[in-house]
């Protein structure tokens, strides 16, 4: 998928920058298609190059056919030959992602290239990221599709005595078999009272009926990521518990009702997190509504208290209120979603009312 030719130049007029070098796994499979783990982008008003080593030399020819490959050697390492292509520019004003690099590659490249890596690009880069092609949306539906396969395939599945870790390995192993080629993120299966911590490791815990079982897990489906949350209960709840999930179900689907393009994400996290604050539960929402997805499972824009970006149509967000009580219990639910001009397009149709299993 190549896009530089329309946005890269245009962060670095915005930049007063002559080139960048790009670190970033996601933003260099962005710009240039490459899938491999290790290398740089160097992109200038005259050279479009991919450095990588000969483990990715052939893969890298294969996917970036836009760049000019070239492959570094024990003699010539990547500090010499970006500082050799920044000479070659006349590039004195050279970008690059402070926020991604790490100390030690940055003062090598630095040093070497006659520190000339002077213009930090923050996120600019990821920025370009936000609004999605349709065939990326396609291919986060793929990835949101597997998802909702294997919840439909965990419900199956529960019963009392399980551990938290054997129903994770269920999901992880399902999606796999169903097309994904990783997870989005190490899954969450956290019952009982370890439901009240948001990100919470399985464990040996077995479920036990009157548990509460958060589920959050995604999939990688063609470098994209999927991401959902759904909660249920092992055995009967009672009222209170009823009550205590629909506070969150009642959150989510009006945040999603209030979704739509020229909508600021602190204005949708603000009706999700007033009907939270209303029912008594203000204290016990701590994390923000949601995120945006893609090459990556956390992406910008956010629906948070602190981001006040205007959505537009084609953004991914996440919608994921929750509740958690320590050392009790907890409640979120998830959905991904597109932004549309008049609301919004959901990618996750598991369904979400309180479900009795086991």
């Amino acid at each position: 998928m190549n896009l530089f030719y329309k946005k890269v130049y245009d962060v670095l007029k915005e930049k007063n920058a002559d080139a960048v070098v790009v670190s970033g796994g996601a933003n260099m499979r962005y710009l240039s298609g490459f899938r491999g783990a290790t290398g740089y982008l160097y992109i200038s008003g005259n050279r479009q190059v991919l450095l990588t080593d000969s483990r990715y030399t052939t893969m890298a020819k294969a996917e970036a056919e836009a760049f000019e490959v070239v492959e570094i050697s024990a003699a010539a390492g990547y500090g010499k030959l970006i500082a050799g292509l920044i000479e070659a520019d006349g590039a004195e004003r050279v970008g690059y992602e402070d926020q991604v690099m790490l100390c030690a590659d940055y003062a090598a490249l630095n040093e070497a290239g006659g520190r000339r890596l002077n213009v930090p690009l923050g996120n600019s880069l990821d920025l370009l990221r936000c609004v999605k092609t349709e065939e990326e949306l396609e291919l986060l539906a793929k990835a949101e599709e597997i998802g909702d396969l294997a919840f439909s395939h965990i419900l199956t599945v529960l019963k009392p005595g399980l551990t938290e870790i054997e129903v994770a390995a269920e999901l992880e192993y399902f999606m796999k078999r169903n097309g994904a080629e990783e997870l989005s993120f190490p899954s969450i299966v956290a019952s009982g009272e370890n439901s009240a911590m948001p990100h919470a490791m399985p464990g040996s815990r077995k479920l036990q009926n009157g548990d509460f079982v958060t589920m959050d897990f995604g999939c990688v489906y063609q470098g994209y990521c999927s991401d959902m949350t759904r909660t249920v209960m092992i055995g009967k709840a009672d009222e209170k518990q009823k009550a205590f999930y629909n506070v969150v179900l009642k959150a989510q689907l009006a945040a999603l009702d209030s979704l739509k393009a020229g909508k600021k994400g602190c204005e949708v996290d603000a009706v999700a997190r007033t009907i939270i604050a209303d029912a008594g539960y203000g204290e016990y929402f701590g994390h923000g509504l949601g995120h945006s997805v893609g090459l990556q499972i956390h992406e910008w824009p956010r629906l948070s208290p602190n981001d006040s970006t205007v959505l537009v149509p084609n953004m991914i967000e996440t919608v994921e209120p929750g509740i958690y009580l320590p050392g009790v219990y907890g409640v979120r639910i998830e959905d991904m979603v597109v932004v549309t001009e008049d609301g919004y397009r959901n990618l996750a149709h598991s369904p979400k009312e309180l479900i009795e299993v086991g």
